[in-house]
């Protein structure tokens, strides 16, 4: 499971981190797992991918004003460098992340 340390260490390393606040009754969200799963199958150690839930982290979505499902963030270094919601073809997350690492 994806815990709020895990997640901050990644952002803090030097990796690319796609970080998706999801939820699971989202219908977007729902259609967008085996998207992601691929994502990270096609993507490898390049970079780190998180998925958090965001009714069991509500501080986590608070503290990255996440405010719609699904939402996505990029983090290179430290910084937020992308973010975009909703359903997103494999191909646009997948240069988006090749982007900044």
């Amino acid at each position: 499971m994806d815990t709020p340390e895990k997640l901050q260490e990644a952002i803090d390393g030097t990796r690319p981190v796609l970080v998706e606040f999801y939820a699971d009754w989202c219908p977007h969200c729902q259609r967008m797992m085996p998207v992601v799963e691929q994502l990270k199958t096609e993507i490898g150690d390049k970079a780190a991918v998180f998925q958090i839930d965001g009714d069991k982290a509500p501080d986590l979505m608070r503290k990255y004003h996440a405010r719609v499902y699904p939402t996505w963030i990029i983090f290179k270094d430290g910084e937020e460098t992308w973010r975009d919601s909703g359903e997103k073809p494999l191909s646009e997350l997948k240069d988006m992340v090749d982007k900044f690492v």
